[in-house]
């Protein structure tokens, strides 16, 4: 097993801190505009987490929330559907990321069409009919087509025939999708979704070792500091498994495009880093900290992609309880974090009607050893009041437990107001 670099620079947990946040453009929240902001942030990201749980808005757009002033959802829908800026695609998950990057992902719609276009199995024996009637009708979701056979698919689900169809062209790239209704992928062929300067552009990594490098390098930009042992976090990458990441790793710094770190206090632990956001953490190091601004962050916010690292560097132990039994939460099915400045403050419970846009805050915890004042209430205020026009509340009504709390006046004035 091929060891990592050692660490070619040390830095303390506050600028590690103070990295991450400027790196996730939380240094302080809300500083982007309009969609130039959007698509500044996910092309300096890479890619923003798709997740089909909708309690308090869609993944994507929680995220947005956080980093652009005044966001609303209608910005991404207009750069995903009408603009084709940005594409529904397959990166660490489902996710959403620049059109531009498509020709980069040559290699694994390829392994994809590989993987899938075996004419004995059923999804790709019928794929023909179902291009050619996307073809003829225009965009289309599987609940659309009369074909009702059903199948053994992902996850020992059984699904509609076309469904799993669409799945697969989707994955090989032969369509794309169109628009959604919710979350349902209504699809359309790709050669009439994105333009064809790109849709046929040239693969930029022409070899395997170069698009390994790519993708290792997208995924640290991903969060900014990668920690190269959280598997989660390295999701999606092809044909790269822990071993190979590791020899990525090392040719990367060799070749001076990564930097290896470590964090004071985290003995015996390679992080990496870009070489060329080494100039963010020297402002970090150098810059007075901005004024304390507090944001609500998704469940699966970039920040969030490898809770060891939030527990490390934040203390912060965070845990997704959707998946839990509820009998097995420690707080609650959706629970989102609250930031103020650099500490993780707070979390609550949330839950949205959609139809009467009443926002209910069911629950609200604060972190151990938190000192609240009057300014942190403020600015709590503050950030509650633009998460709610940014989900452009009708009402807000606080839980029976948030009521009892007695350090939670401001909130309970807030629904006052």
């Amino acid at each position: 097993m091929k060891s990592l670099p050692s660490p070619s620079l040390m830095i303390s947990k506050k600028h590690a801190k103070r990295f991450l946040l400027a790196h996730q453009q939380l240094w302080p929240p809300r500083q982007l505009k309009g969609k130039a902001g959007v698509l500044d942030f996910v092309s300096h990201v890479g890619c923003i987490q798709f997740d089909p749980i909708n309690v308090i808005g869609r993944n994507p757009d929680l995220v947005l929330q956080s980093r652009l002033k005044d966001y609303r959802p209608a910005l991404l829908e207009e750069l995903l559907y009408k603009d084709r800026e940005l594409l529904d695609g397959l990166d660490k998950v489902q996710s959403i990321y620049a059109t531009s990057d498509w020709a980069c992902f040559t290699r694994r719609r390829n392994s994809a069409t590989e993987r899938y276009s075996d004419p004995s199995d059923p999804p790709a024996a019928i794929a023909p009919e179902v291009i050619e009637e996307i073809r003829l009708k225009g965009p289309l979701s599987s609940l659309d087509f009369s074909n009702t056979d059903t199948i053994n698919w992902s996850w020992g689900q059984h699904t509609r025939l076309v469904r799993a169809s669409l799945e697969i062209l989707y994955a090989m790239g032969t369509v794309g999708v169109h628009h959604k209704v919710n979350i349902r992928r209504v699809f359309d062929l790709t050669e009439r979704l994105i333009p064809p300067t790109i849709l046929h552009a040239r693969d930029p990594n022409q070899t395997a070792e170069d698009y390994q490098d790519w993708h290792i390098m997208r995924r640290v930009a991903g969060l900014g500091l990668a920690n190269p042992s959280a598997a989660q976090y390295w999701l999606g990458i092809l044909s790269v498994n822990g071993e190979t990441r590791r020899t990525v790793l090392r040719r990367l710094v060799e070749n001076g495009k990564l930097a290896s770190i470590a964090i004071e206090d985290l003995p015996k632990r390679t992080f990496f880093m870009r070489t060329s956001d080494l100039p963010t953490l020297k402002i970090v190091q150098s810059k007075r900290a901005p004024k304390a601004r507090a944001a609500i962050l998704a469940a699966l916010d970039n920040l969030m992609w490898d809770r060891d690292l939030m527990r490390w560097v934040f203390d912060f132990n965070y845990i997704w309880e959707v998946y839990k039994p509820a009998d097995k939460r420690r707080h609650g099915y959706y629970v989102l974090p609250v930031l103020y400045g650099e500490r993780f403050v707070a979390r609550f419970e949330p839950t949205f009607d959609k139809k009467t846009r009443q926002l209910n805050i069911v629950n609200w915890w604060w972190e151990a050893e938190i000192r609240r004042d009057e300014r942190m209430e403020v600015e709590l205020t503050a950030c509650l009041r633009q998460f709610m026009d940014y989900l452009e509340v009708s009402r807000l009504i606080i839980g029976d437990k948030v009521k009892r709390e007695k350090n939670l006046c401001w909130l309970r004035e807030l629904e006052r107001s």
